[in-house]
């Protein structure tokens, strides 16, 4: 963990995966909410998208709390060019159960870091590929009635019910909950935000 010297780091993100796996790696930090609107431009490219909006959530969190060390992310669902994001509507969330169902998908985190100047130090865009298997009618309903689907890009959280959906994974699992820990752990140590030695 970090020493009581370092600087102090913020997670630009209310999301309790991102915070429960920053946790789980014991990691010091505290949490601020980014007022950012989650939506792709009009034509954006998927990982652009991502980036960008990783990017302007650091910006914002930075801009109200000077002085600190700034990590954000943002995570989206990718099928065929077109963005997944979070269903508003349980026939929205359905509907993007049923377009993953018995396919390969991608899954893209960008992730920014904003020293306490205001700089930005680092920026990237994790990819991983899930499969899922062909899903039953009866299956995607009952996933949608626990509410779970609806916080989450691609109405689905592969660390909840719906790992049972998945049958297979290319890449960081981390990053398909919400934030890509190995990637993110590197770049943290490198600016002595941590270390393993405790």
């Amino acid at each position: 963990m970090r020493s009581g010297k370092a600087p102090r780091l913020v997670l630009a993100s209310l999301s309790p995966r991102r915070r429960e796996l920053l946790h789980s790696a014991g990691v010091a930090f505290s949490v601020a909410r980014a007022r950012v609107e989650e939506e792709p431009l009009p034509s954006e490219p998927p990982p652009e998208a991502a980036a960008r909006l990783a990017l302007a959530k650091a910006i914002d969190v930075s801009s109200r709390e000077p002085g600190v060390w700034v990590l954000a992310a943002d995570t989206i669902v990718v099928l065929d060019r077109e963005i997944l994001g979070k269903p508003k509507s349980s026939a929205q969330a359905r509907l993007m159960l049923e377009k993953l169902s018995g396919r390969e998908h991608q899954v893209l985190t960008g992730v920014a870091l904003i020293d306490p100047g205001g700089d930005v130090k680092y920026r990237s865009v994790v990819s991983t590929m899930v499969s899922f298997r062909r899903l039953a009618a009866c299956e995607i309903e009952a996933y949608v009635r626990t509410g779970e689907p609806f916080d989450k890009a691609g109405a689905y959280g592969i660390q909840g019910r719906a790992g049972q959906f998945v049958s297979r994974i290319e890449g960081s699992y981390t990053n398909v909950v919400g934030l890509p820990l190995e990637a993110v752990l590197e770049v943290l140590t490198s600016f002595g935000l941590y270390s393993t030695d405790g």
